[in-house]
């Protein structure tokens, strides 16, 4: 009888963990989905997804919280790619996650608003000339706050190239957000 005690008490605590990883991650993994995607229900069911592939991966549970991150990352990852593969449409990225802190404050004056939103514009312009992993890159770490290591794992490269990469794309960035204002 003990055993079957056992079984229940493990199985109990798996369900707690499960429902937290849900709670914590299902959002910014929605939000990640959604920016590659543009139906939000192709975004919810790669969400679901995961978390069935989640439940099917009987190790999972012996992962530290670290590499449990790193998993629902690289899996979601792979499951986005995946379905832009077999839905034979070009990726576009959504820059959506820039605007938030431009017009956080509307209480600045009209010319301030429109000032702020051609820079906007203009820094987004500059990202999109950017090649996809880089913006990919720039996303997980300003847009999703993930610092190199955990990006690395999502990405498959080291934190060391990732943070290499970063260095080269912010300079990029730089230089074609320049040129841009210099043309004007």
């Amino acid at each position: 009888m003990q055993y079957k005690d056992d079984k229940l008490l493990q199985q109990s605590s798996y369900g707690e963990l499960y429902a937290e990883l849900y709670q914590r991650y299902a959002s910014v993994l929605f939000a990640y989905v959604y920016q590659h995607l543009s139906s939000r229900e192709d975004a919810e069911d790669i969400v679901l997804s995961v978390f069935l592939s989640v439940l099917q991966n009987q190790q999972f549970p012996t992962f530290d919280e670290q590499k449990q991150e790193a998993w629902l990352w690289t899996i979601t990852r792979n499951k986005t790619v995946d379905h832009l593969r077999r839905s034979t449409r070009r990726p576009q990225v959504s820059l959506e996650w820039f605007s938030e802190p431009l017009y956080a404050d509307d209480g600045g004056s009209p010319e301030q608003i429109s000032l702020a939103r051609e820079e906007y514009r203009q820094l987004a312009g500059a990202v999109h000339q950017l090649p996809a992993l880089q913006q990919e890159v720039l996303r997980l770490r300003f847009g999703h706050g993930l610092n190199s290591d955990e990006i690395g794992a999502v990405v498959e490269k080291s934190g060391s190239a990732v943070r290499m990469l970063l260095h080269r794309t912010l300079r990029l960035l730089r230089t074609i957000y320049k040129n841009q204002a210099e043309h004007r």
